[in-house]
């Protein structure tokens, strides 16, 4: 049981950490969906900012309270993805080592210390396969309530859940001895539990004009040799640098070799992991075509991936990359968290995501926190969610924040009192276009220009304008402040 004596240390690790870290900017924005929770928003569906709304309760409106479900539950799930590793391949001991490799990801140490929607997605994920594990081992078919369950609230965490429905079905199209279960109520039972649990983002949905369903069902785009190249080429390296390179090389193998030794020996284990995997990869492949996949939305496939590495790559040279793969991994990811943490090095904005992203936000709210009292603004607002979420949370008590943007016309919040005379922030990355806000009026150099940095090293420059609310101003919300 060491291995549980280490994945409690690092848990314990994880949270310091993810109480320390500034929250990003979309962190803040989901944490702003918590206090306006809803059956849906226009990004994702609500899964997210139900987590944040537990942990904020637990402990408070701080980073860690925002911040707690992600290491527990990555904990939680770790232990039932060596169980079901277990379940479908008895007597390997492979386990263990299935949660190491996973643990050993940048997917998993970053998200675990982040929360995104991707946090609900992959413990929900790892649930159904742990639950589909057990159902496949004591055949019992209750368990086919549990899948609906935990399959459902992955579909409420993240669209890409559907991909975990479709590797279902596809295990119970191609393995003969799960057929059966198309004749078990309990199959049909577990998918009407699914939906239900799923219903509220179809009803908010219908609510607000499919507005989701819409955004996130035109991401395609079409296929140009040059971009399919460029897409391709990311889409790979980027799953070389945050599964980490020899984690990424077994989780391709144990794919491969998941997918051989169902074609070979028709094992329904062996099916169950290739299903669950091989038909997203393809998928994830075929979209890179025609359009940028973020390096995160693979994420998904690890957890079962990680399995097939554990359990079926068994020649001693894969035996031998085990221990390799798990050290670089965890490696990487201290090397990570402690550049958000102390930037040892001094590296530029392009080349340190935790600088863009992370990055001097203290400072900077003292700074802007500053300019509000000089130049008497009784507001200050930002045409960026991310941007005016992260200062609805750090400015001090009493300061009003505006968010402009057309998604806040989904939200149920305030809108902002019109005659009023506040500052519009703006990134100098917008600098190519005129603000939104109607008659904003730009403050002079001295004054009007704050950065945001990190040691010296500047992570983004902004300017300020005076503007006053009132008619033909865009959409606009007054966000939550922590407390209220």
């Amino acid at each position: 049981m060491g291995w549980l004596a280490a994945l409690a240390g690092l848990t314990l690790l994880r949270l310091a950490i993810a109480a320390i870290l500034p929250l990003a900017p979309d962190e803040a924005y989901y944490w702003v969906w918590s206090r306006d929770l809803q059956g849906g928003y226009l990004d994702h569906p609500p899964m997210v900012a139900l987590f944040i709304r537990a942990g904020t309760l637990l402990a408070g409106e701080t980073a860690l309270g925002i911040r707690l479900m992600g290491p527990v539950c990555l904990a939680i799930g770790s232990i039932m993805l060596a169980r079901a590793t277990e379940d479908l391949f008895p007597g390997r001991r492979a386990g263990p080592w299935a949660a190491a490799l996973f643990n050993a990801t940048l997917f998993a140490g970053i998200g675990a210390v982040a929360m995104t929607p991707d946090t609900p997605l992959i413990a929900f994920w790892t649930a159904t396969i742990w639950a589909l594990a057990r159902l496949h081992r004591s055949g019992d078919a209750r368990w086919w309530l549990a899948v609906g369950v935990f399959a459902g609230a992955a579909l409420l965490s993240k669209y890409t859940a559907a991909l975990l429905g479709l590797g279902i079905v596809a295990w119970l199209l191609l393995d003969p001895a799960a057929r059966r279960w198309f004749l078990r109520w309990q199959l049909w039972a577990g998918g009407v539990v699914a939906v239900a649990v799923f219903a509220p983002v179809v009803l908010w949905n219908a609510g607000h004009g499919w507005a989701s369903f819409a955004k996130q069902g035109g991401r395609a785009g079409t296929i140009e040799a040059g971009r399919a190249l460029r897409y391709l080429g990311e889409l790979i390296g980027g799953q070389l640098g945050l599964a980490t390179p020899l984690v990424f090389v077994l989780c391709a193998a144990g794919m491969a070799a998941a997918a051989w030794r169902w074609w070979r020996g028709r094992d329904g284990a062996a099916l169950l992991l290739a299903a669950l995997t091989v038909p997203g990869a393809a998928i994830f492949l075929w979209q890179a075509t025609g359009s940028r996949v973020q390096g995160n939305w693979p994420a998904i496939l690890y957890p079962a991936a990680c399995m097939a590495a554990a359990a079926l790559l068994v020649a001693p040279g894969w035996l031998r990359l085990r221990r390799p793969a798990v050290v670089l991994g965890l490696v990487m990811t201290g090397a990570v968290y402690l550049q958000a943490l102390a930037a040892p090095l001094p590296l530029p904005r392009r080349s340190d995501p935790t600088l863009a992203r992370l990055g001097g936000w203290d400072g900077f709210a003292a700074d802007l926190d500053a300019a509000m009292t000089r130049e008497g603004a009784n507001f200050v607002a930002a045409e960026e969610y991310g941007l005016a979420s992260v200062l609805a949370f750090r400015l001090p008590r009493g300061r009003v924040v505006i968010a402009m943007d057309p998604r806040w016309r989904f939200f149920s919040l305030p809108a902002p009192a019109p005659g009023v005379t506040g500052l519009l922030l703006r990134s100098e990355r917008r600098g190519e276009w005129p603000p939104l806000w109607p008659g904003a009026e730009a403050l002079p150099d001295g004054v009007g220009r704050l950065v945001r940095s990190r040691h010296g090293i500047e992570a983004e420059a902004y300017r300020l304008h005076r503007v006053t609310t009132g008619p033909g101003q865009p959409p606009a919300a007054v966000l939550p402040r922590p407390g209220d």
